[in-house]
Order: structure tokens, then C-alpha cells, then sequence
């Protein structure tokens, strides 16, 4: 039996950045069950075959160069009363202070056939070779569940490798948490252009096939075959090139762990406040496993994102050296790239707004360096903002050059609670390859315009 001062159960975002901040301070153990902790977000470029598979794995030194010790092992079981976690391989251990980083597991709905052959998530390593050996088995077909951006990454990827593929989302037009319409159409005209097949105001009602996934309903009737030979049956395994169904339709918490303990979980995760602890002394949670609220509305939301993760895990670890640090809340701050297009979003959409706010909207569209200067690309911002008090919402962007800083200006502007009004006095740098004239700024333009329109 060992002890530690902090043990961390899981890996990820929130139990690295612990460990960087504790590792030199304090006795740190973390169990993580899997081989390697993954870059989940660079696994579409493995399909891609952009990037070996083994660039997505973390290195162990990520931890054990902190000081914490790394236990390649999977808990079983947990009292919390008595401080006390159990291993699949027969280890026991002790601690002072826990923290559950355990995650968050993707959904895979329990429609007809979704246990077939060629069903499958889009999370785990296991995931993405299984998909892997599909794709080199000659695959001709796939058929990605949800719009967002992982089914968007997907998909594209799966079309750069020549595979015919197909989309299928519930929402008008894609990426429907991070974008509004008319933010979103020019993107989804080049996903289209591209090859991709959009099925949207739809949905996947049921998966048919004997052995293998070889048909794909849709709620309007629409038939996707996933293969020539619809009904081979028994031929089914001794036939290269069955189709795929991939499911990136969202994440629900790992917590089943700790249902019979006594802490407390919510619908979306463990229920922590703002230090996050949870309802037991000496318990913390922190990243997907969490439940959580929005920054900008107090309602409980989704917050799955590695970069949310991180900031849990700092406010974890300061707080327990004798810090009080709190965390405000989630912003949802994301970026993607569809075909040339960068684009992104943070805090509410003016849709999602509704019912919630009266919003002033302001645009604007500049280049992404001086016109004059070659290869200047558009580049083009949406700000939301309550009309009522002048601060800043939400954001959106779409650029031809990567957009997550702007992406995160906005979230920034949101976080600190600024207004139109403190925007327009925003000091900005200009520079002929790196920005629009000195005259014009991205941000100062879009809250001048949302100024005109309140």
C-alpha cells in the first residue's frame, strides 16, 4: 500500500497541468489506464495520413518530469471515506487530497444496428485503428453522425483519402453550437464543393445490415448505402471495402466509477464549485468529467474541451498550495478549418441567444494584411453583444489564415466583461503583412457597427 499527498485518477489536460504546477511541491500520483494519453484533436490527421498515429501520444515525460509518479494501471474501486482506490492489478492506494480527471466517454445512441460491424466512435485509440484498418481495407464509403467540428475534421479527412462520404446532422447547417448561418455558409458551400454530402434537418434512425453496417436510414426516408452488395450476409466478413459509420454526435462523463460513493453527480458530471471541489472534503474534479456552468449565463452547459480542462486543473493546484483561485465559468472558445476556410467561435451565437438576451449584432470584413500586399486573404468578424449593458457575448470568425487568436480576443473581451464601447478604444497594432490599413481594426470595426445598430 502507498500513500500519496494528491493522487490524480485519469489523465488529460486538467491532471498534466496539476502535475506541473504540484509535481515539485508535493508527493503526486496519477493512474491513467490507457498506454499513452492521446492529442484527440490531431486524430483526423492520422486518417489524413498527414500525421503517424504515434504523433498523437503525449509523452510520460509531460508527467513524470513534473515529479509526479505515472501508474499505468486501471482503478476499480474507490472509497472516499476512507481515502482508499483498488487496481486491476491488485494495487492499493492512500491519499490526502484526490482529483478525478477522468473524462468523458463519446455517445454512441442506442439506435437499430448500431452494434453492427463498421459502427463506431471517434475518442479512443482503439477508435482510430479500427478506422484506421477500415480505411486500408479498402472502404469506398463512410458516413460521419454530427456536424460539429471533430465530424467536420473527420469527414474531411476521410474525403481527402478518397473514401465518397457523407454527413449527417439534426441542425440546419454545420457546426451549429460554434456558428451562426450566415457565418457558416461560405465554409459549407467549399465542405460541399469538396465532394461531402450533407444531409442536414435530418437524423439516423436506423443501421441495417446482417454481420457488418451496410445501410444507413434516415429520418426523412433518404437511404444511404454503404456498399454494392446490400444483403451479402454471411459473405459480409470475407468482403473488403464494408462501409463505415462514424458516430461524433457528443461526450457524456466517465463517472460510473464513483456512482456508489457519495459524491455528488449531475446529468453532465461531478458537481464541483468554483474551487472545484465536489460535496466531499479533500475531492476534486476537474475537465470532461465536470459539470459545470456557462461564464456568460450561469446555466449549467457542455464545456467538453481540452481547453477548459486546463484552467480547472490550475485552479485545482493553486488552490491546494493556499491559493483562492475560482473558475468563472465556461466559454467555449473553438476554431477549425474547412477546406481554406479557418473559422471559429466563442460564447453564445446570436441563435442560442435567444429567449436569454436582446442582442446588438456588428460585422465586419477586412483582409488579413493590407490589400495592397499580395496574398491578402478576407477575413471577417461577427460580434454579439446585450444590447442592455454593451457587453460582449459572443463571436465569430471565418478567415482565410488561421483564426483562434481572434477567436480568442473574443473570449477574452466576454471573460473580462467588456463592452462595445471599451472595444472602440481598443489599442490594435497594424503592420502591412499582418494586418488590415492602420485605419481599420477587425474588432474596432464590428463593435462601431454593433454601435450603429443598437
Amino acid at each position: 500500500m502507498k500513500k500519496f499527498e494528491v493522487l490524480i485518477i485519469g489523465g488529460g489536460p486538467a491532471a498534466i497541468t496539476i502535475c506541473k504546477i504540484l509535481g515539485q511541491k508535493k508527493q503526486v500520483g496519477i493512474i491513467r489506464p490507457e498506454d499513452y494519453s492521446m492529442i484527440y484533436c490531431a486524430m483526423p490527421y492520422v486518417i489524413e495520413k498527414i500525421l503517424p498515429i504515434q504523433k498523437t501520444f503525449k509523452k510520460d515525460e509531460l508527467v513524470t518530469d513534473t515529479g509526479a509518479e505515472l501508474i499505468r494501471d486501471t482503478v476499480t474501486h474507490v472509497n472516499l471515506e476512507a481515502r482508499e482506490v483498488k487496481t486491476a492489478k491488485g494495487q492499493t492506494y492512500t491519499y490526502d487530497k484526490i482529483v478525478i480527471t477522468t473524462g468523458a466517454l463519446p455517445v454512441l445512441p442506442k439506435i437499430e444496428g448500431y452494434d453492427l460491424k463498421g459502427v463506431s466512435t471517434f475518442k479512443t485509440e482503439e477508435d482510430l485503428k479500427n478506422i484506421q484498418a477500415a480505411t486500408e481495407n479498402g472502404t469506398k464509403k463512410v458516413v460521419v453522425v454530427g456536424a460539429g467540428a471533430i465530424g467536420i475534421e473527420l469527414a474531411q479527412a476521410f474525403n481527402k483519402i478518397g473514401i465518397k462520404t457523407h454527413i449527417v446532422d439534426a441542425e440546419a447547417h454545420i457546426l451549429p453550437n460554434m456558428m451562426d448561418h450566415e457565418m457558416v455558409e461560405a465554409a459549407q458551400a467549399e465542405l460541399i464543393a469538396s465532394g461531402v454530402t450533407l444531409h442536414l434537418n435530418n437524423k439516423v434512425v436506423a443501421l441495417k445490415g446482417k454481420e457488418f453496417v451496410k445501410k444507413v436510414m434516415l429520418e426523412d426516408g433518404t437511404s444511404i448505402h454503404l456498399h454494392s452488395l446490400d444483403d451479402c450476409s454471411e459473405a459480409d466478413k470475407n468482403v473488403t471495402g464494408n462501409g463505415l459509420v462514424v458516430f461524433a454526435v457528443g461526450m457524456r462523463p466517465n463517472v460510473e466509477l464513483f456512482r456508489d460513493t457519495g459524491l455528488a453527480i449531475g446529468r453532465d458530471g461531478i458537481i464541483v464549485n468554483e474551487k472545484m471541489e465536489t460535496n466531499i472534503a479533500d475531492v476534486y474534479a476537474a475537465g470532461d468529467c465536470v459539470q459545470f456552468k456557462s461564464g456568460i449565463t450561469n446555466e449549467i452547459i457542455s464545456g467538453k474541451l481540452a481547453t477548459n480542462a486546463v484552467p480547472m486543473g490550475r485552479v485545482v493546484a493553486k488552490n491546494m498550495l493556499g491559493e483562492n483561485k475560482i473558475y468563472k465559468g465556461f466559454f467555449n472558445g473553438a476554431a477549425t478549418k474547412i477546406e481554406n476556410l479557418f473559422v471559429g467561435g466563442s460564447g453564445i451565437s446570436e441563435k442560442l441567444s435567444k429567449n436569454k438576451f436582446e442582442v446588438t449584432v456588428g460585422y465586419s470584413e477586412l483582409t488579413t494584411t493590407f490589400p495592397i500586399m499580395p496574398d491578402a486573404k478576407k477575413v471577417k468578424i461577427k460580434l454579439i453583444s446585450d444590447k442592455k449593458t454593451k457587453k460582449i457575448i459572443g463571436g465569430q470568425v471565418v478567415s482565410g489564415t488561421p483564426s483562434a487568436d481572434k477567436v480568442d480576443l473574443i473570449t477574452m473581451a466576454i471573460q473580462h466583461g467588456l463592452t462595445i464601447d471599451d472595444l472602440m478604444d481598443f489599442s490594435y497594432s497594424s503592420q502591412p503583412y499582418q494586418s488590415f490599413f492602420p485605419a481599420g481594426n477587425l474588432l474596432v470595426n464590428a463593435a462601431e457597427n454593433a454601435e450603429v445598430n443598437i
